[in-house]
């Protein structure tokens, strides 16, 4: 077990500790909280004790054990059941085991499981606390930090949700031994989104190290810290993305359009790898990315995102279809589309407090065709 570090996210009453290490779980003192039961919210994967890795089952041990009473609640895997009515089933089915105001949720999961755990927390019974135990790289790195929950409506991503800010996020980075290289990939996208946009030296760090990612401990370990010690300066700046947190956009406008007029068939990180090698052509072709710093982008996500994958996501860019999810984007302003843009490895376009500006549409259409 290494040691393990906190983070504190600093904003006003509804400050919190981000704890990362590998293997510090099992250790854990949940009393610290002081609730009565504890709703273990997590997908069919990781509730299944047959199939999955038996993180649900060891967490409701691990808390019964420490005298508390759990419970797990679960839905069906993937983003298909991040919705509306996912939330209200779970719910009604805590309200049934009758869990009140004294009551704790756990988010145990990936993004999916966490938005729709964070989204359900603020609004059962008006507000229950909750904590972030997030099981896959993409969450660990960037979903579980921040309050940001939500689920998806037919009309867009994200669409439905709340600023929440969990109690805590416990980061065990030994919960990542259990994913495959896919979903360990789907992570990659925002570990490079931060590097491109607000961390040269981490950029640079990955840049050396690239061949150990994933299969080195250390390596992941700190490359995880790194991410939500960024991600909680973000947050503490500006915690509802009045402005600067939009930063963290990078490569979302066209990824999210992406996921969702491909109906969430390719998973989250794929779409922010190939948002990113689109949006970072924009901001070339408008003169703030130069040749060197784009190639050094590109190189680094063909590293992990090599052709035989792009080829097997089996995506063709349909300009019309992807303008029309693009308008529904929560940073755009009076119809026209907003994207965030890197003005140089380790740094976005930034003006007078401004992080997100509005391209020209030709412009934005003729990169999606090339």
């Amino acid at each position: 077990m290494s040691k393990t570090k906190s983070i504190i996210v600093n904003i006003d009453k509804n400050s919190y500790n981000i704890h990362v290490g590998y293997g510090f779980l099992p250790k854990f003192n949940f009393k610290r909280f002081n609730k009565s039961k504890y709703a273990i919210i997590t997908d069919s994967y990781l509730a299944n004790k047959y199939i999955g890795p038996k993180y649900a089952l060891f967490l409701k041990e691990h808390l019964n054990n420490q005298g508390l009473d759990a419970r797990i609640f679960s839905f069906e895997q993937g983003e298909q059941s991040k919705n509306p009515e996912t939330a209200i089933k779970l719910g009604r089915k805590m309200a049934r085991s009758k869990f009140d105001r004294d009551s704790m949720i756990i988010a145990l999961g990936g993004g999916v499981v966490g938005d729709v755990a964070g989204w359900l927390a603020s609004f059962y019974l008006r507000g229950v606390d909750y904590i972030q135990i997030p099981t896959t790289l993409v969450a660990q790195v960037d979903s579980s930090i921040g309050g940001k929950t939500g689920v998806d409506i037919p009309e867009g991503k994200n669409l439905f949700g709340a600023f929440y800010q969990p109690k805590a996020v416990l980061t065990d980075t030994y919960l990542l031994n259990s994913l495959g290289k896919e979903e360990t990939r789907n992570g990659l996208g925002e570990i490079i989104k931060y590097a491109v946009t607000l961390d040269e030296n981490l950029f640079n760090y990955l840049e050396r190290y690239i061949k150990n990612f994933v299969r080195d401990d250390i390596f992941l370990n700190h490359v995880v810290r790194k991410c939500c010690e960024i991600k909680a300066r973000v947050v503490e700046k500006d915690e509802k993305e009045s402005e600067y947190r939009k930063v963290l956009n990078y490569g979302h406008t066209i990824g999210h359009a992406i996921e969702a007029s491909e109906n969430y068939r390719i998973q989250h990180g794929d779409c922010v790898a190939l948002g990113m090698l689109y949006e970072g052509k924009l901001a070339n072709r408008i003169g703030i990315f130069n040749d060197r710093d784009l190639e050094r982008q590109n190189n680094m996500i063909s590293h992990f995102w090599p052709k035989y994958i792009l080829d097997y996501l089996d995506f063709k860019p349909d300009a019309s279809k992807l303008m029309k999810f693009m308008k529904r984007d929560k940073k755009n302003k009076s119809d026209e589309i907003y994207f965030v843009l890197p003005a140089g490895i380790g740094k976005v376009k930034e003006k007078n407090g401004k992080v997100a500006f509005s391209a020209d549409e030709k412009i934005v259409r003729e990169i999606l065709r090339v």
